[in-house]
């Protein structure tokens, strides 16, 4: 996923954006800063893992439980819960806070 740096008590990092599952929001190649250990939300974007090691960037639908439904801005492409079920909160890794490259601004 990227790099990492501790700032107090959360580490922030960057993400690189792979596929076309977040279309319009995220284009590949895109470069995103990450908070690891925030707290998700309804309507953020996140990063997670999926019981099977895949690290993703998702959008955090709705609380289920004791984790994340996340979907895909781009239903037909990508894995999503639709595929993977719901992600526990131990593995919502961070949330995205901006996007870096190119053209910055907030998310």
């Amino acid at each position: 996923m990227g790099q990492a740096a501790t700032t107090g008590r959360r580490r922030v990092g960057i993400a690189v954006v792979r596929g076309d599952s977040m279309r319009p929001a995220l284009r590949p190649g895109q470069r995103l800063l990450v908070l690891y250990g925030a707290r998700a939300r309804p309507g953020r974007i996140v990063v997670a893992r999926f019981a099977d090691g895949t690290l993703a960037v998702k959008r955090a639908a709705e609380r289920r439980g004791s984790g994340w439904w996340l979907l895909s801005d781009n239903a037909g492409v990508g894995v999503d819960s639709r595929h993977r079920g719901v992600v526990p909160d131990a593995d919502v890794a961070g949330v995205v806070r901006a996007r870096l490259w190119p053209w910055p601004r907030p998310l």
